[in-house]
């Protein structure tokens, strides 16, 4: 189920091409991008009728455009369906996160306002960077084999802390035409009432550019399955997006200190996502990979999600026998995980140090005892991370996702004159005349000639 490869093994590039490359394995079909451009093309064209249509044909949900947003109604009887203990626990992951995220801000006030920063340089010239909430932002949130709750925190609670005004929630319908409850209620603990029973890259579409019923945002966030990712880098330019997220993936870096039933619970927590999912261990230790092996093969056993597991690691996992730590976090590096765990030193030490060693991560857990569930849950930063390899260049969701920059410039007379020259010979050499002409004009030379 888990195969056991070394580092130098042929077949590691051919599993795992990220390692060596910029390579992003793709499983989308000409079919499937003719299909997501028609849903956006029907919807952006007929809006809710389209939006009800593909409701209908796909979810097996019939529903009038009135049934579209969930009803204050509907919000306030979820509270009565879920245990105390999970409203607790949801408490507990809402303060976590707004702790977090309100320290991104630390120092200036934890207002967006305060970003902004103002000052006059050596020339006279008051410069200055104007930052400002997005005014209105949507968020998707899966509900096909599973509904995420936490997911409705990890997106709205950093939009409500860097100030957004309007948040717009899309979400599937289940069978019965009803919204997950505890989703329900978790968009209330986030303070987002305004929720849509529709989901897809139909709901992309809608928020994108709207429809009778639901106003378009100016950006989209949150996780989903290959159409809606697909439908959020059809639409962007239309309206910004956080990131295009993948199949999820853990990377375990591990010494011969490290407890083997950890190493195998985290690998088949990520494996139950779905059968995409990715989960590998790189250890330079061969016993500790036999005995993970055999942790896996038992802890499997008493899994519900057995046979999305067992097809995960079959298909995405490996344990790579690297030479040494340096070469796993070398390796590491070059893919770039979503979630990156190391099991580094004594159990009961965290391993601090190595952190120096890691470039490219979406999160990193430290230690024994930080399992990445506590980050999909409860510790407090988003869990939206880039996958594929982007963790290269994207950063998880955070404050910053949902803040916006304009530059501010402002001359003095005098200051214009003196500089005026330089600008000039810019725009002249570059052959835009009317804009040198619009300097020329202020410093007295409208003399017809340039």
């Amino acid at each position: 189920m888990l195969k056991i490869i070394t580092s130098d093994d042929p077949i590691l590039r051919k599993l795992f091409p990220r390692f060596f490359s910029r390579y992003r394995p793709e499983k989308i079909t000409p079919e499937i991008k003719t299909k997501v451009a028609e849903i956006i093309a029907a919807v952006e064209k007929e809006g809710d009728k389209a939006l009800l249509r593909f409701t209908g044909e796909f979810d097996q949900v019939n529903l009038s455009s009135a049934q579209l947003p969930v009803k204050k109604e509907e919000i306030k009887a979820a509270q009565q369906e879920v245990s105390p203990s999970f409203l607790a626990a949801l408490a507990s992951a809402k303060e976590n996160i707004v702790s977090f995220h309100q320290r991104q801000l630390a120092g200036q006030a934890c207002l967006p306002e305060a970003n902004s920063w103002f000052e006059t340089n050596a020339q006279g010239v008051y410069l200055g960077q104007l930052v400002r909430p997005i005014d209105r932002v949507g968020i998707y949130v899966p509900g096909g084999t599973a509904a995420y709750p936490s997911s409705v925190l990890m997106c709205a609670l950093p939009a409500k802390v860097a100030g957004v005004k309007e948040i717009a929630l899309v979400t599937p319908p289940q069978k019965n035409g009803k919204v997950n409850p505890p989703v329900l209620v978790a968009a209330a603990l986030s303070g987002v009432e305004e929720i849509y029973r529709v989901g897809g890259a139909q709901a992309v579409a809608a928020l994108a550019y709207g429809t009778e019923t639901i106003k378009p945002v100016d950006k989209i966030v949150g996780p989903g399955n290959l159409y809606v990712t697909l439908a959020k880098q059809l639409i962007y330019g239309q309206v910004d997006i956080d990131l295009l997220a993948g199949p999820s993936e853990v990377l375990i870096i591990a010494d011969e200190l490290a407890k083997a039933p950890y190493i195998a619970a985290d690998l088949l927590a990520q494996a139950e996502h779905d059968s995409q999912a990715v989960a590998i261990l790189l250890t330079p230790d061969s016993q500790l990979a036999g005995r993970v092996v055999k942790e896996v093969e038992r802890q499997i056993n008493i899994l519900p999600r057995k046979e999305t597991i067992s097809q995960a690691l079959r298909e995405n996992g490996a344990i790579v026998i690297t030479r040494d730590l340096k070469e796993a976090f070398a390796l590491a590096n070059c893919f770039a995980p979503e979630h990156l765990e190391l099991m580094v030193g004594a159990v009961n030490q965290t391993p601090l140090p190595w952190l120096e060693s890691v470039v490219n991560a979406g999160a990193v857990f430290l230690g024994s005892y930080s399992p990445e569930a506590a980050g999909d849950y409860l510790a407090g930063p988003s869990h939206v991370l880039p996958t594929g390899g982007t963790a290269r260049f994207y950063s998880s969701l955070n404050v910053a996702t949902f803040l916006k920059k304009s530059s501010v410039i402002a001359y003095p007379p005098d200051t214009l004159i003196q500089e005026g020259p330089k600008i000039i010979r810019l725009a002249l050499t570059e052959g835009l005349t009317a804009h040198a002409q619009a300097v020329k004009i202020r410093m007295g030379q409208d003399n017809g000639a340039l």
